[in-house]
């Protein structure tokens, strides 16, 4: 089989080849997938050494503001940071609507920096379709460095937690009342919380912090390799970002990064094999049986449960 036409310029970092990869992977087109797929098996050797974050907060935490804020801080120091930000898909044409673009105007020129948005596509899990995929096409790049951001505070965090490294939480200062409708699940999640927009209210993102902190203590077990980390930063002056990156240094320290990864793989196997066993099952069904059993469970004639066993009997 020759050498993809993508894959010689990728690894030589270009940019537009890039782009090109990315955009291939997330295509559905039976075509492309294949193209896709054999161009990932050329350049996978050449990933696997960036140190991957995952990103998320609640609506107005200033997200993009902090990932910009650390990515330039990242990108002055000579690391080539890719950005995968994951954008509500447009009602109407299905694509990105490339919003974090718009709200990372420094870090989108720097010639170090990657800005990728993805439409989300009506994945329940807030990440894009091939996010796996389009980290290990940033890797092959050269990138060091990929961040990846989420929707929001949701289904999102376990799946961008199955991917990354470390997992960044973006809290507010009133962190009080902030920590009330975070859930557990999402706190239990996170390697580092951050009180973002610490600058707009000192005495306020203190006690965020205190608060975070004791939270943490009692959610993270006491045989854990890490203990997570409570941080106050402001993304407009910059003040506290040199810090979060030093956390993030001495997480990938501390941990087995390679064991992590290992898990994720074998998480990502199953997940595909589940995808294609529903696909291949599915293909095999009898349509009008489908249909029929569907309507009798609708119209509460079977249970869901028998409805299912009826279906698989035989």
């Amino acid at each position: 089989m020759s050498a993809h036409p993508l894959a010689a310029p990728l690894l030589a970092g270009s940019r537009r080849a890039l782009a090109r990869a990315i955009t291939l992977s997330e295509s559905t087109r039976a075509d492309h997938e294949t193209q896709a797929q054999q161009l990932l098996s050329e350049v996978a050797p050449h990933a696997g050494q960036s140190i991957r974050v995952g990103l998320t907060g609640v609506p107005g935490v200033g997200k993009s503001t902090f990932i910009e804020a650390l990515g330039v801080h990242l990108a002055d120091a000579g690391h080539r940071v890719a950005v995968l930000a994951v954008d509500p898909s447009s009602a109407r044409t299905g694509g990105s609507i490339m919003g974090d673009k718009t709200r990372m105007p420094r870090l989108t020129v720097h010639p170090n920096a990657y800005i990728r948005p993805s439409p989300a596509g009506g994945n329940l899990g807030g990440v894009a379709r091939r996010t796996r995929e389009a980290i290990t096409l940033c890797e092959a790049a050269g990138h060091d460095v990929v961040l990846v951001e989420t929707v929001g505070v949701g289904q999102s965090e376990t799946q961008v937690a199955a991917m990354t490294d470390l997992f960044v939480l973006l809290t507010l200062p009133n962190a009080g009342d902030e920590l009330q409708g975070i859930k557990r699940g999402i706190m239990e999640l996170a390697d580092v919380c951050v009180v973002n927009k610490a600058d707009s209210d000192p005495k306020a993102a203190v006690r965020a912090q205190t608060e975070l902190r004791a939270a943490l203590r009692l959610l993270t077990p006491h045989d854990a390799p890490w203990r997570p980390r409570a941080l106050r930063a402001s993304a407009l002056t910059g003040e506290g970002v040199p810090e979060v990156w030093a956390a993030v240094l001495d997480y990938v320290g501390e941990v087995d990064v390679a064991a992590r990864r290992r898990a994720q793989t074998a998480q990502w196997f199953d997940e595909l094999l589940r995808e294609a066993a529903w696909r291949i099952f599915r293909e095999g069904l009898d349509g009008n049986n489908l249909r029929t059993l569907r309507a009798e469970v609708e119209a509460g004639q079977l249970t869901a449960i028998q409805g299912v066993a009826a279906l698989t009997a035989g």
